[in-house]
This record gives structure tokens, C-alpha cells and sequence, in this order.
């Protein structure tokens, strides 16, 4: 005969697991949507009631969005813009870390409130002195111009996080080094940050969504079309003659592909560099 805090424990488990199936569902369902409504034809978009499983499949809406759009050239500027603001933030943000996590020196308390501050500034707060700053520097409409702004706004989170996973890293692993004679940069690349790729994949997977879902600057630094990021871009569906449902739930469908692809390339590492980096703070 079971023991009632036996039952009791299935019972609460069955509601975690109850619980976690309606989230999931509850987020799924806009994505399935949309899945199913890119795969309508136009006539079927607006037909009462809905379908979420249409009588009649089609991929016009992808090919025309793929070969007769500006979309692949919107995900190019995305991808390339993604890439180098992940790359300069997690280069700086791992170095600055390393030493707030390694090194004591005055002031080291403030300083890291005050990063962690700058992070907590809405971006609408500092769009006026940021745009009349990239048109004085003549990097306004620019790709350098939305990498630094991306990079600079991501940086300060993480340090934050860089920080915390580096505490957790043992210390005798930099003391053995020192003593077969490694210089403190050298250890740093060779040892500490190869063992910090969990943290260092936590940190960029949530600087690329960022990024990749990032509106504001995207829109706000750009005019010409050929600049525009796939954010922006997925707006060209919308005109004052109306949405084109099918087309635009495709390029949506598109546009959450890397993000899931990378996520789950990165699963593992992400889950072990944000458990990591909150043992310490």
C-alpha cells in the first residue's frame, strides 16, 4: 500500500506535468498557425470557419517570398548583422568578466553595479542621442552602425553572465598553469575559455535572439532597402491595400528557423552555462 506523501508526490507531479503540456500548447498554437496558413491559398486565408489543417496544400507563398522577393537578401543583412554584434560582445564581455570575475581592484563593486545599470536603461530612453550621434559620426544607414549599437547594449548582460559562470570555474586550474609557467593570457585562451563554452554558447544564443527580433534599431538606423534587417523587412506584407497572410506567415515561418536551429545545436550547453553562471554572482 502506498504512503500518502508518495501519492501526494505523483499528484503534484501530474500537475507540474499538467501544467508545463498547457504552456506548451499555448505557445505552439500561434506557431502552428502560422505554419498552416502559409501553406493556404488565398481564397482558403479568408474562408469562415478556418482550417487549421487546409484541403488544398500549397508553397506558392514560400516560393514567392524565397525567389520574387527582397526576403533572402533581409535575412542576409540579419544573419551577417547578428553574427558580428555576438562576435565583438562575447569578445569583450568574456575579457572584462574574466577580470571581475579573477582580478580585485578598487571600486570593482561600483563599476559592475553601474554595467549592470546600463543594462536596465529602456533603448527608446537614449534613440534621440544615439541617432543624432551615428549622423554627426557619418554611421548612420550603416551595418557598423547597428553593430555597435547591438553590441554595446548586449555587452553589460553579458558580463553579467560571462562572471558568474567564470566564478564557478576552480581556480587550481589557472594555479597548475601558472606553475608550468603560462602566462595569464595564455591560460585565459587556452585553458579558461575552452572550458567556458557553455557559458559562452548561453551568451550568444540569447544576444542572437536579441538581435535577430531587435525592431527598433533596425528600423531606426536604416532608409535604404538593401540595409534592411528581416525584422523590418517582414513589413513589406503589410500595405495599405491590405496583408498578404500567406506570404507573410511564410517568411515568418523562415525567420524562426535559425533561431530554433540554434537553439537546439545549443541546448545542452545553454542549460549548463545559465545553471553555471547562477551559482555565483
Amino acid at each position: 500500500m502506498q504512503s500518502r506523501p508518495a501519492s501526494r508526490g505523483k499528484r503534484s507531479n501530474l500537475l507540474v506535468y499538467f501544467i508545463l503540456i498547457c504552456s506548451s500548447a499555448f505557445a505552439l498554437i500561434p506557431i502552428l498557425w502560422a505554419v498552416s496558413t502559409s501553406l493556404k491559398t488565398e481564397a482558403t486565408i479568408v474562408q469562415y470557419p478556418p482550417q487549421w489543417i487546409p484541403w488544398e496544400i500549397t508553397f506558392d507563398n514560400y516560393a514567392n517570398v524565397l525567389f520574387h522577393s527582397n526576403f533572402p537578401q533581409y535575412f542576409g543583412n540579419s544573419i551577417l548583422v547578428a553574427a558580428i554584434s555576438i562576435a565583438a560582445s562575447l569578445f569583450i564581455s568574456a575579457h572584462a568578466a574574466y577580470a571581475a570575475s579573477r582580478f580585485q581592484f578598487r571600486g570593482k563593486k561600483l563599476i559592475l553595479f553601474l554595467i549592470l545599470m546600463t543594462s536596465m536603461i529602456p533603448g527608446i530612453a537614449i534613440l534621440i542621442p544615439l541617432y543624432l550621434t551615428s549622423v554627426k559620426v557619418g554611421l548612420y544607414d550603416t551595418f557598423a552602425g547597428m553593430i555597435l549599437i547591438y553590441t554595446a547594449w548586449r555587452t553589460p548582460m553579458l558580463i553579467w553572465v560571462l562572471k558568474g559562470f567564470f566564478d564557478s570555474v576552480p581556480k587550481e586550474i589557472e594555479e597548475a598553469a601558472k606553475v608550468d609557467g603560462c602566462s595569464p593570457l595564455r591560460t585565459f585562451y587556452q585553458l579558461i575559455l575552452p572550458v567556458s563554452q557553455p557559458g559562452l554558447a548561453a551568451g550568444a544564443l540569447l544576444s542572437a535572439i536579441y538581435v535577430w527580433n531587435d525592431f527598433l534599431v533596425a528600423f531606426s538606423f536604416t532608409t535604404r532597402d538593401e540595409l534592411r534587417l528581416l525584422s523590418v523587412g517582414l513589413y513589406n506584407y503589410i500595405t495599405q491595400y491590405g496583408i498578404n497572410w500567406g506570404q507573410l506567415m511564410a517568411a515568418v515561418v523562415i525567420s524562426v528557423v535559425p533561431v530554433v536551429v540554434l537553439f537546439i545545436s545549443l541546448q545542452s550547453k545553454f542549460v549548463d552555462g545559465l545553471s553555471a553562471g547562477a551559482v555565483k554572482g
